[in-house]
């Protein structure tokens, strides 16, 4: 049977031993291992920090101890550890649960997270809210080295120099954000640590004096050595107990630990150091965590079309022209650069998970005289707005925003749909933005906007199976014509939707005219006019606020134009997690609901 069958809540776990605890997150890595084989999911990062998850729900006390993870995607152990091992098959399915913490899912869940960087300033304050009230509880905050350094959790660790008490930041260092880390903390952390050099030596005091009291003392002054020469103590300037490192995938040193780490919090905020090891448990993980971050259905790493095509395109484009430089924040892979990488690393940057400096980094290096194509997912490019608005388009600067997983992204849900970035970008002035529908219209329209003066977003989804076709160039048209039809015209954003209106074209007993939208600044006043005294639909990925529709309604009604314009995009709320398919007929994006609004 298993000894996490038995766990129906955090008290349950605290009454095992180490060897039971030890057993317990090995059953938890398999389940993790089996649902991501049925679900997808993020399976390396999980599999790194479920010892340390268990052993934190043997010496706190959930949920009245707060639990906050940053970004959210290794909180699997947690999950089940927390009642919900029986709801955990249907993980990240519509009528499932999140795979990410959500306050709404359960009260173990303190603060809904799926982005980097917002850990430590919410844990401050739920510390705040706790001593304003007179409550008495621990916070816990589990953070990863690759996302410790983004720009809102350093504004929160060195806003001040106190840090309220029972708060317990737990750095949890794999040397991995998605793909390996690069940046300049890590490698600080890495020449401070003590790795190989910190368990081997422990174990020759042990095997020499075995647990007597001269170890003890040894280890004493061995702890001591290392903190006069260990330059992390610095961080203990800003209200922290440094304390580390230690192994994150060794129970008993985690349990000893955390419970000393316990009493020091109750004086003093504790910053607690862990290295763990991303992907334990199976071979294929271990070997290239990077790759099995996060898998689709069967444990298959697939990487969109779109994504590839970009890669491959950058590559050749960096070929003829060097001045053209690629930047991505943390997402190598994910964004399809790898080629770029291995073979121009001199223009290529990943700059980690830190969105904010990509943007201001890229409107430094277009000043500078260079071409800067910065390549970030729709849902992360959100948290540079005031970049992209006061250090790009101010300036009119020429940067390429080559937006990856625009539109519905599925079992992710709710913190990662990109369904906002026309909302975000279409009022900004200076600024172009594309959508193109098939690969090879993305590598003209690419390539296209590296010939302007200005900044050019260039949007597209995730996956693949989309139908190609030859480019129809920008200098005949800003959109094109799909379907011939006099009765209803339909304006389609992007290859889903277009491929919906086909569809309803084919379908439908009326004449239906389809008109690839592709870009959405400017507009194609020549049709719009054209198509004015007809009814016309709007499909587009992205929120009927500030997308397509709206623009289209907006030129209307300034050009005094009287038209019927039928929105059919994103509702005014959050998508939760499910199929694509299932999210666009929860939105009413599809052909069924066309043909009802004929």
């Amino acid at each position: 049977m298993g000894i996490l069958n038995g766990i129906k809540t955090s008290s349950d776990v605290k009454k095992l031993s180490v060897k039971e605890l030890e057993q317990l997150s090995k059953e938890l890595r398999d389940r993790i291992f089996e649902v991501t084989k049925s679900n997808g999911g993020h399976l390396s990062s999980n599999l790194g920090v479920t010892d340390l998850t268990t052993a934190l729900y043997s010496v706190f006390d959930f949920p009245k101890d707060k639990l906050i993870f940053d970004v959210g995607h290794q909180c699997y152990a947690h999950k089940m550890l927390s009642g919900r091992n029986d709801l955990f098959d249907k993980a990240r399915t519509a009528d499932g649960i999140s795979g990410f913490p959500n306050k709404f899912e359960s009260e173990y869940d303190t603060f809904t997270v799926g982005h980097a960087g917002t850990s430590i300033a919410s844990s401050l304050g739920v510390c705040s809210a706790r001593d304003a009230k007179g409550e008495d509880y621990f916070v816990i905050n589990v953070v990863g080295d690759g996302s410790f350094v983004n720009g809102l959790n350093l504004e929160a660790f060195y806003a001040k120099t106190f840090k309220p008490k029972k708060l317990i930041v737990i750095l949890n260092d794999n040397g991995m954000s998605i793909s390996k880390n690069k940046n300049g903390f890590y490698k600080f952390l890495n020449k401070r640590t003590l790795g190989k050099g910190y368990r081997s030596g422990k174990g020759v005091l042990k095997k020499i004096f075995g647990e007597s009291f001269i170890t003890k003392f040894l280890r004493k002054v061995k702890n001591t050595i290392k903190r006069l020469f260990n330059r992390n103590v610095h961080l203990e300037n800003f209200g922290f107990k440094y304390v580390g490192v230690i192994d994150g995938n060794d129970m008993k040193e985690l349990t000893k630990v955390l419970n000393s780490v316990k009493r020091i919090a109750s004086e003093k905020a504790v910053l607690l150091h862990v290295k763990t090891t991303k992907g334990l448990g199976f071979n294929k993980t271990e070997a290239d965590s990077g790759k099995y971050h996060g898998v689709g259905i069967h444990h298959e790493v697939n990487q969109s079309a779109f994504s590839q095509t970009v890669g491959k395109a950058i590559d050749e484009i960096i070929e003829r022209d060097p001045s053209v430089v690629a930047i991505t924040a943390g997402m190598t892979a994910g964004t399809g650069l790898l080629p770029v990488e291995k073979n121009h690393p001199n223009n290529f940057f990943d700059v980690g998970i830190a969105e904010e400096y990509a943007v201001t980094f890229s409107a430094g290096l277009s000043a500078g005289g260079l071409k800067p194509i910065v390549c970030i997912y729709s849902t992360f490019l959100q948290r540079a707005y005031d970049q992209i608005l006061h250090d790009v388009c101010l300036q009119s600067l020429p940067v390429v925003f080559l937006i990856d997983r625009a539109g519905l992204v599925g079992a992710d849900g709710e913190t990662h749909q990109g369904v906002f970035d026309l909302s975000y970008l279409s009022h900004l002035p200076n600024v172009k933005i594309f959508a193109p529908s098939t690969e090879s219209e993305l590598v003209c329209t690419l390539k296209y906007a590296l010939t302007l003066s200005c900044p050019v977003a260039i949007r597209y989804p995730n996956g693949n199976g989309y139908l190609d076709r030859e480019f129809f160039p920008y200098e005949q048209g800003l959109w094109e014509e799909i379907n011939e039809g006099k009765d209803i015209t339909v304006l389609a954003v992007g290859p889903r939707t277009l491929s919906i209106a086909k569809e309803y074209a084919n379908r439908s007993k009326k004449s239906v005219r389809v008109i690839s939208a592709r870009t959405i600044k400017p507009l194609d006043e020549k049709i719009l006019k054209e198509i004015s005294t007809k009814p016309i639909m709007v499909l587009e990925e992205n929120s009927e606020i500030g997308g397509l529709s709206s623009l289209v309604m907006d030129y209307y009604a300034k050009e005094n134009i009287q038209a019927i314009v039928k929105p059919f995009g994103i509702k005014d709320a959050f998508v939760s997690q499910g199929t694509v398919a299932e999210q666009l007929e929860e939105n009413g994006i599809t052909v069924e609901k066309l043909i009802e609004n004929e």
